[in-house]
């Protein structure tokens, strides 16, 4: 539990701040709710530049590319009953 100076300051715990990515500097936002203040810390920051993130997008679709084509989608021919029944069920004929 962290204590609150005589300036109203009050030092985050180092867990919280590594694990949110806030660092010195950084602003966060104080909200009251209802009984209790909650702490906002900023967005994450971007990994790298544009072209490293560029890089890491265009790596993780041809991942997903992979997946799709090794196990395509296979269509449910006979499961006991009929996308028509769905929407039927349950109502007066």
């Amino acid at each position: 539990m962290a204590k609150v100076t005589s300036k109203l300051q009050v030092t985050m715990p180092k867990a919280l701040a590594e694990r949110y990515h806030i660092e010195p500097g950084d602003e966060i936002k104080w909200e009251a709710a209802g009984d209790v203040i909650r702490v906002v810390p900023p967005r994450a920051k971007p990994a790298g530049d544009l072209a490293t993130r560029l890089k890491i997008f265009d790596q993780a679709t041809a991942r997903q590319r992979i997946r799709e084509h090794a196990k395509p989608l296979t269509v449910a021919t006979d499961r006991g009953w009929t996308r028509e029944e769905l929407y039927d069920r349950g109502r007066p004929r």
